[in-house]
């Protein structure tokens, strides 16, 4: 089953999954203009490419840095002014941003400013379309206007080594520091969120003192316990839930990064100001005590409530 766009040269066909899906009609569009053909647009500071038929990644030349991490946080603040009813969404990460479309509705109704819908011209495609919009969003944007995301200060309390951080004396051997001077140094930070990924929650924070970068395990473990704090390269974040992984562990906070039933589900932001506040062991396992009990009445409320 399909659908034929034949004046674009389009086809929505619906794949053996039963997805829709745009390919190219023979003989309707010129070749250079279909799908297999979409083109790397480069603008200088970025570059604009396709993600499969219904994304564009924005991708800011260079490696992570301040000077990145505020040239996304731009792009995302142009991005929130007014989009289009066909942009569905977009996901940061560190030097990138991908935007998310509907192909069906922008070949149909067109996008801002570009009425080349059903009833408009048929002479740019859907991609392209999302690409000259990106493009006029992005005109202008620098370093110095990209302005910051409004994050929020969060402490997470965290106790570091023994049976909380078993990877600790190695990291510390590494920046030939004592156990007490490594945790001092890394809760000395002030780091910030730059994405969240791997999993719900997970943030990925930068500003790790250059001292205590260290590479992944050369073999994950098969099992890190939720709260776990651990450090891969150039980078430091929390694991919200207990899975595989092959960071550096230091340190375990008894705080809950991920609730789905929380208003603000994750702890953390992108561009959130995280500090580390380190735990004796007793008074470790006594707010973690106090954070199940709060827990459970949340809970109780909840269920009364419904």
């Amino acid at each position: 089953m399909y659908i034929r766009a034949a004046v674009t040269g389009w086809d929505l066909r619906k794949d053996r999954h039963g997805a829709l899906a745009w390919t190219q009609a023979c003989g309707a569009w010129p070749r250079k203009r279909g799908f297999e053909q979409m083109q790397i647009r480069d603008h200088g500071a970025y570059e604009l490419y396709p993600l499969g038929e219904q994304a564009v990644v924005i991708r800011w030349k260079g490696v992570v840095s301040e000077r990145n991490r505020k040239l996304v946080d731009g792009t995302v603040r142009r991005l929130a002014e007014h989009p289009p009813a066909a942009v569905v969404e977009w996901v940061r990460a560190y030097t990138t941003v991908t935007v998310y479309y509907d192909s069906w509705l922008v070949y149909k109704e067109g996008l801002e400013g570009n009425r080349s819908g059903l009833n408009g011209s048929q002479e740019t495609s859907p991609y392209d379309q999302v690409c000259e919009w990106i493009h006029r969003r992005l005109v202008g944007l620098s370093e110095e206007n990209a302005g910051e995301l409004d994050g929020n200060p969060v402490v997470i309390p965290a106790c570091f080594g023994g049976v909380f951080g078993m990877d600790l004396g190695a990291v510390a051997a590494q920046a030939g520091l004592t156990e007490e001077r490594t945790i001092e140094l890394f809760c000395s930070h002030t780091y910030t969120v730059y994405l969240i990924g791997f999993m719900p929650g997970f943030a990925y924070l930068g500003g790790l003192p250059d001292r205590l970068c260290c590479p992944r395990l050369d073999r994950p473990r098969p099992y890190v316990p939720a709260g776990s704090v651990g450090i891969a390269g150039t980078q430091t974040g929390v694991y919200p839930f207990a899975s595989p992984g092959g960071w550096r562990i230091i340190g375990r906070t008894p705080e809950t990064l991920f609730d789905p039933h929380r208003e603000r589900p994750s702890l953390l932001q992108p561009g959130d100001r995280v500090r580390f506040e380190p735990l004796t062991p007793e008074r470790y396992e006594e707010l973690e005590r106090e954070l199940q009990r709060d827990a459970s009445s949340s809970e109780r409320i909840g269920g009364r409530d419904a």
